[in-house]
């Protein structure tokens, strides 16, 4: 087992489980845990011995709910959200990139970050309790990247993924299967089975078959990101403001705020 401080690796057989370590916060993800997934789709697409990743979280509460929002009191410019954004995009983009199959095993809540990780996964088994959503317009008044938003648009749709973003919606399990975001829905106690049923399946297959699939599909959804940079003056709007500012004090102190529109 590799064990770094709040991101742990298992190798089980053929397959590696990734798991997010902070169940007293809803495994909220610090920049420590994006940089250790980081090094850690590094190191999986080197090892031989293992054909399929898996990615949850501890505690059967969450999947992963978020960035850890303490992180954001330190921003006190553009430059800072945009390098944020910019980091976050570089570590999506290399789970996405990730050259084996990848599923994502989502208990419960699946959100902000944690959405974006899930949905750079080939494929997303849920539990009935799930919540998935990218609530910021009613919690802390930032932003997120256009290829986070490409990526919810391709699977949900824009009409959906106004839903979400603008609605604040959290999207429960069964309308998330049907708007395809959920490969399928399994009860608490048999999902880790049907996992690994599917990780073994894939494991039988054809693996540069199943490489030039996934990186084909990947190139074909690349035409249809955003060209860099696009996005920087949104995120500068969003989170160089009062509102960003006075959101992650209040929701930090459990308090209320008013918007501003500044």
């Amino acid at each position: 087992m590799e064990q770094q401080a709040e991101i742990e690796c298992v190798r089980e057989g053929r397959l590696a489980w990734v798991t997010f370590n902070r169940p007293e916060v809803r495994n909220a993800m610090t920049w420590g845990m994006y940089d250790g997934l980081e090094r850690l789709c590094d190191e999986l697409e080197k090892d031989d011995s293992v054909d399929v990743v898996v990615l949850r979280g501890e505690g059967g509460e969450a999947f992963v709910a978020g960035t850890d929002i303490k992180q954001f009191t330190q921003f006190d410019d553009a430059a800072d959200a945009i390098g944020y954004e910019r980091r976050i995009d570089r570590v999506i983009e290399r789970l996405e990139t990730l050259q084996k199959p990848t599923i994502a095993l989502i208990e419960g809540f699946c959100i902000g970050g944690g959405a974006a990780i899930a949905m750079a996964c080939d494929f997303r088994y849920a539990t009935p309790e799930l919540k998935f959503g990218i609530p910021i317009a009613r919690t802390l008044g930032n932003c997120v990247s256009m290829n986070n938003i490409a990526r919810l648009v391709g699977l949900v749709g824009a009409a959906r993924a106004k839903e979400v973003l603008m609605l604040a919606r959290l999207l429960k399990a069964e309308e998330s299967y049907n708007a395809g975001l959920v490969t399928q829905i399994c009860a608490a106690d048999i999902i880790e089975e049907e996992v690994r049923a599917v990780a073994d399946k894939l494991s039988s297959f054809a693996p540069l078959t199943l490489k030039a699939c996934k990186e084909g599909i990947r190139r074909v959804q690349a035409h249809q990101r955003p060209a860099p940079g696009m996005d920087e003056d949104l995120i500068a709007l969003c989170y160089t403001s009062q509102d960003f500012h006075n959101a992650v004090d209040a929701f930090i102190h459990k308090q209320a705020h008013t918007w501003l529109g500044k």
